[in-house]
This record gives structure tokens, sequence and C-alpha cells, in this order.
């Protein structure tokens, strides 16, 4: 009896270790991914590629002029010809009931459902449909495979937030166990606890990491005040894909020393998908499979390569709501060597609500802000985390976690460094504490203006 039952267990293992139950579980939800698979590979196929995007932004206007009464009142008078006169759309125009915005035919019980993040101070709900949602997986599917990684079969360390509410947090351990995906907590990122998750990959063959930036690089850290490399004690590990937070140069490189392996810079949002996703030549390609997007300037002009702008993003097979050129709030860059069937996002500077705006009236981006502090705090091991936050014109609070206070030299080494690269006569607060506020998903902010 004993051997039949350990072969049922094992036959159990083996079910589950070879069932594809990320792809099933998207069928089982009424998402075709099959189809969706089908469909991106002929349009990676499509001989005129420039043909095949002008065609289906032309044709997901007229949809939704069509099939949309908020948005045939939206972008009324507006012609799929004529691009560059249709409206530009923003998170503030959606922040009304769902309902309001669908398409004829469309009803929340036949779509798929989420809400934005909230990171840009403007959430929303926003809806999906069935076939769009799978072409999206269908592009994350290909991407990772660039890497060699499946999402049936290859077993993720996850560093994400969670709902703390108990439908909300089964609901994501339940989709964890489908997507073969253990979650590891960024709630808490004390030494206890990232003791804790070097243990849990001594004894887990996991094959990626996957999660917020700031998570993994507080994980990093400690490995390397413990002088571990990540791959030394789990040696199964192909690659990280960090994402939703800013990678900054001193952070990869950090990643790359004390994980062991290969840093991937995926870029996305909930309400579009994949953006952009680094290739094996570090080249951040951009999605034009389902997505076109544009760099545009203050006057909605679109931008040459090269050119810094604001990020704006159509959807080009949504059809149960319009996210037709959709400012995502992001301000980046397209680099010079892109051509249309092959975008190459060069930077990404931040949100557009992260510009220091400075008595002088010169602006800059939060980034800069961050990056001249965060070079030299870098070398000090006592600071693990640190935000920015402005709180007037001339006036900056950097906030930190540190095992000891900072001293008056590092202090008036960071003024000296704000002075050098953004102007003098700058007020800056220092204030040390136990741990930074994250948002509800665990995001970090780094740099937020209360202008």
């Amino acid at each position: 009896m004993l051997l039949i039952h350990d072969y049922f267990l094992f036959t159990l293992q083996k079910l589950y270790f070879n069932l594809n139950l990320f792809h099933l579980s998207l069928k089982f939800n009424g998402f075709p991914i099959e189809k969706a698979k089908n469909v991106l590979k002929t349009i990676q196929n499509e001989d005129d590629f420039n043909a095949y995007q002008e065609t289906k932004k032309q044709d997901i206007v007229l949809y939704h002029l069509k099939h949309n009464p908020f948005y045939s009142v939206f972008a009324k008078g507006a012609s799929p010809m004529d691009w560059d006169r249709i409206p530009i759309m923003t998170k503030r125009h959606l922040q009304q009931p769902l309902h309001e915005r669908l398409s004829e035919g469309f009803t929340p019980k036949n779509v798929y459902i989420n809400k934005t993040s909230g990171s840009s101070g403007e959430p929303f709900i926003f809806a999906k449909d069935k076939f769009c949602h799978a072409l999206t997986w269908a592009g994350f599917t290909d991407r990772y495979s660039w890497f060699h990684l499946d999402f049936n079969t290859s077993k993720q360390a996850r560093f994400y937030g969670i709902p703390l509410n108990k439908i909300g947090y089964y609901k994501e351990r339940f989709k964890d166990f489908l997507s073969k995906r253990y979650r590891f907590s960024i709630f808490d990122l004390s030494d206890a606890q990232l003791e804790k998750n070097g243990v849990k990959f001594k004894s887990t063959k996991f094959d990626y990491i996957n999660g917020y930036t700031s998570a993994i690089v507080q994980f990093a850290k400690y490995l390397k005040q413990k002088n571990v490399v990540l791959k030394t004690i789990c040696t199964s590990l192909k690659a990280c894909i960090v994402t939703s937070e800013m990678l900054f140069d001193t952070d990869r490189n950090l990643l790359e020393n004390q994980l062991g392996i290969p840093v991937i810079n995926e870029y996305g949002a909930a309400e579009l998908g994949l953006i952009a996703f680094q290739n094996t030549k570090n080249e951040w390609i951009v999605n034009t499979e389902d997505l076109y997007v544009e760099i545009l300037d203050e006057n909605n002009r679109v931008l040459p390569y090269g050119e810094e702008g604001r990020v704006i993003i159509t959807a080009l097979y949504n059809k149960a709501h319009p996210f037709i050129r959709y400012d995502l709030g992001d301000i980046g860059k397209l680099s010079k060597a892109s051509t249309t069937n092959k975008p190459i996002l060069e930077t990404l500077i931040g949100r557009t609500n992260d510009i220091v705006s400075l008595p002088s009236g010169k602006k800059a981006a939060g980034l800069t802000f961050y990056y001249v502090t965060k070079t030299v705090i870098e070398d000090d091991v006592n600071v693990k985390e640190f935000i920015i936050e402005q709180l007037k014109p001339d006036t900056f609070k950097i906030s930190y976690v540190s095992q000891s206070e900072l001293k008056e030299e590092k202090l008036t080494k960071i003024k000296d460094a704000i002075t050098t690269y953004l102007e003098p006569n700058l007020n800056v607060l220092f204030e040390r504490k136990t741990h930074l506020e994250r948002s509800n998903r665990g995001k970090l902010k780094q740099f937020k203006s209360y202008l």
C-alpha cells in the first residue's frame, strides 16, 4: 500500500510540473492565450510593419469613435487620418465610473478589470477585453523567452507587495501557486528578514528573480554586507528582472555583482501591459506589436529620436476601453538608433510630477536630484535607503534609514553636491528614520514634490 501511495504522490507531482498551469489558468478564465500567441507571431512576421501599425492605429480610433460613447464625446470631430489632431488622453479624463467608459457590448462581467497603482496620485479602474489581455501575456511570454524563462515552468522569486485583506491575500497566493512563484516580503526589509530570504534561496531552485527595484537592491546590499554572491548559493538562477521603479547604474552594478546573474530592465503599466523590455544586447526594446509609443513635447508635437519628452501610448487592441494617445505621466527618450519596428528606449527619466522646480526658474528631473545625493551617499554602507521630498521651491527634505546618524561632514558634502548640480542657496533638511513609507503595494517613491 505504501508503494502505491508513494507512486500516486509522485504521479501528482509529475503532473503538476508538466502542466502549463499558468496558461491553463488564463484559458480557464476565458483569455484566449493560444490565439494571442499566434496573432503575436503573425504581427512579428509582418512584411510592411509601417503599414501594419498605421492600419491598427486607424482601426482602433474608428472602433471607439463608433462603439464607445465616452470616447466619441471626448474625441468629437477627430479623424484617424489626422493623427496629430487626435486629443491626448490623461488619467484625469478616466477618473469616472467604469461603466461610463466601456464600449458597446462590454460589461464588467465580460472584461478584465483592474486598477492602477496610484503611484502618480491619480488612480482609476480600467478594463481590457479578454483577447487584449491575452495578447499582453503573450508579449510577456515572448520577451521572457529571450532569457530562456517560461511562465509555466520557471520558478520565480517574487519581490512584490501583497494585499493584506484576506480575500486579496489568498487570491494573490493562489495566483503565485499557478505561476510557480514564491513571494518574499517587501514590507519587512530588516536584516533578520533578509537573512531568512537567503536561507530560502539556499533551499529552493529558483530560475529567476522578479520584482520592485528598491526591494531587490536592499537584498543585494545585505548580500554585499555578508560577502555573499547569490548565484553561489542558488546555482539555478538565470536572471533578475526589475520593474516598477527606476534602475540606476550604481544599483545595476550592485545587483549584477551580488546576484551574479544578468539584470533585465522591464517597463510596463497595469493598464497597458509591457511597454519595453531589455534584450540580450542590453537594448531596451519598445513593444510595437500591440502598442504605439510616441514621445511628445509640451505642445503635443512629436519629438525626433534622441529628444526627451512625455511618453504617450496607444493600445492598438483594447476594444473594451480606449487608451488612445494616452499620457502615461512618464518622461523618456527614444534612442537615435531607433526604427519604426524597433524603437529603443534610451532613458526613462521618471514621472511628469517628478520635476524639480527651482527658485531661479530652472527645472530638472527629480532623478537628477536623487542621483546627485545617491552618488554621495552610496559609498557609505551606513545608509540603507533614502527618499527626497520638495517642500518649497527652495527647501528639500532627505529622509534616510541608517545604522547611525549621518555625520556633519557627510551632510555638508551632500549640500555642496546639490549646489554644484542644481543651484546655490537651497535649504536641505535631513531626518533619520527607522523605516521609509511605501505605497500599499510596497513601492518606494524616491522623489516627491509638494509644489
